[in-house]
């Protein structure tokens, strides 16, 4: 059986999510899973990176520790399958992204991460910088994941919303008709917010199980004031991310609402991702989200999103097969494979790319 490695660490920035898969008859078969906690001081060093505070040497050096841990987190996950290492074909190793900057007159998305040291150190064929490609087509480079959610999640008989709450969210529209496309694009600040607020003012790096939330309540003026930002009302294709959504963005809108307690402020800000999410679904009588991410594990989240949508029903992607917690790992294990067989990975009505493209430099074994 062939298998396929597939390597994550998304915006929240907390660890490396490792996935060993097999892909059969448009079915994921997940069979083993590991998450690898980023050691406390190279998560702060990859926080001010990506806030611009590091200079060419602390970049090139994280570049080659995150590839470092990278390439641990495969062979932890290949340990725990028990798999033959000759059986897995290729790695998709997304990286770590420290910034993504997809608009202006050069846009750019850097991922770290040295895919050259997880080949090496795996002695398997590695797939990475899955974004640039995209962009040079004149897409966003993001999100790339619709792709497989059309590929594996579709259905001919259920429209379906693909919500995922990573640090940010995004959100992928598969119509049953098969003459509609689709679609999908990034809706803005999921957990990077709340995590960024928690960590200033408690010290943990994020709110467990929303207990810190529930103790305060929504400032609406402030919450309003939140909404304003143009990137909520902004067409798609669009992506974001900490470039844009990030602690100094909070700051700046607190200092406008003085005398708002800080608890307020971390309940008003998962009312944010509630709101901008449900303001940008599709408007449909007929709707099924089904929600992965690191924010299913926020039962306030979980819950305040399906007070919002009452006429839709709420589900895990575990209901298709797969854990919604391994479903970015998964995807990237799948680019890996697309690219390796020499077929798209982007989906240019999701990210404005002027057409197909096989995504990922090779890394050979």
């Amino acid at each position: 059986m062939e298998a396929w490695i597939g390597l994550m660490s998304g915006t929240s920035m907390d660890g490396i999510d490792s996935v060993l898969v097999s892909f059969q008859n448009n079915t994921v078969k997940i069979h083993a899973s590991h998450t690898t906690p980023y050691p406390d001081q190279i998560r702060h060093r990859l926080l001010a990176a990506s806030q611009n505070q590091a200079a060419p040497d602390e970049v090139g050096e994280l570049d080659t520790l995150v590839g470092t841990l990278f390439s641990e987190a495969a062979h932890e996950v290949i340990q725990t399958s028990g798999f033959d290492r000759a059986t897995i074909r290729g790695i998709g190793s997304h990286g770590q992204t420290i910034r993504h900057q997809p608009s202006g007159t050069a846009p750019f998305s850097i991922q770290i991460g040295n895919p050259s040291v997880v080949a090496e150190a795996t002695n398997i064929t590695t797939v990475a910088d899955f974004r640039r490609r995209d962009m040079a087509a004149g897409g966003q480079g993001a999100p790339l994941v619709p792709a497989f959610h059309k590929a594996f999640f579709s259905s001919d008989t259920e429209n379906r919303c693909i919500l995922n709450l990573g640090g940010i969210a995004n959100i992928t529209w598969l119509p049953a008709s098969a003459g509609l496309p689709a679609t999908g694009f990034d809706t803005g600040p999921a957990n990077a917010l709340m995590d960024a607020w928690c960590l200033d003012q408690t010290g943990l790096p994020f709110d467990s199980d929303g207990h810190w939330a529930k103790e305060g309540s929504i400032n609406q003026e402030l919450l309003d004031d939140m909404l304003s930002d143009a990137y909520f009302s902004k067409a798609p294709p669009k992506s974001t991310g900490k470039e844009r959504f990030n602690l100094d963005w909070v700051r700046t809108l607190v200092g406008r609402h003085p005398n708002i307690s800080a608890e307020d402020i971390q309940r008003t800000l998962l009312q944010l991702t509630v709101t901008s999410v449900v303001n940008q679904l599709p408007e449909t009588t007929d709707l099924r989200v089904y929600v992965c991410g690191g924010g299913v594990r926020n039962p306030l989240l979980m819950d305040e999103l399906g007070k919002a949508l009452p006429e839709a029903q709420l589900s895990l992607t575990s209901e298709l097969g797969v854990d919604p917690q391994m479903v970015e790992p998964v995807a990237f294990a799948w680019l890996a494979k697309q690219a390796l067989e020499g077929k798209p990975g982007n989906l240019p009505d999701v990210t404005g790319a002027t057409g197909p493209r096989i995504l990922g430099a090779i890394y050979p074994a």
